[in-house]
């Protein structure tokens, strides 16, 4: 997973990627320390065509901002550079996964 460290980063990540998911925290997340490593685990074995970046949003609150972040963690996963998903604070691997699966299936099978 890239860790992001500007705007212009993001945006061309978004550009250069068919699919994005991106994963907003901040350092006293615990929460977040938990949840990553299975999101990462998760999109590496079911998903490989997703790029995966970290933002860390009381280092970068302007992109927080722009995508209105508000609660850590939030997910966020665009198709071709529209945001179609998003998750925020409790959410489950599972759920993860089968929001994904439908618009996944319909770009790359």
């Amino acid at each position: 997973m890239e860790t992001i460290h500007s705007i212009q980063e993001f945006d061309q990540v978004l550009l250069e990627n068919d699919v994005v998911l991106a994963y907003f925290s901040t350092e006293i997340c615990s929460v977040c320390k938990v949840l990553k490593p299975k999101v990462i685990e998760l999109i590496s074995e079911a998903f490989p065509q997703v790029k995966m970046v970290f933002i860390e949003s009381d280092k970068l609150p302007e992109l927080a901002a722009q995508n209105r972040v508000f609660a850590a963690p939030t997910v966020i996963i665009f198709f071709a550079g529209r945001e179609t998903i998003r998750k925020s604070r409790a959410f489950g691997v599972d759920e993860l996964k089968s929001e994904i699966q439908r618009p996944y299936s319909l770009m790359f099978e």
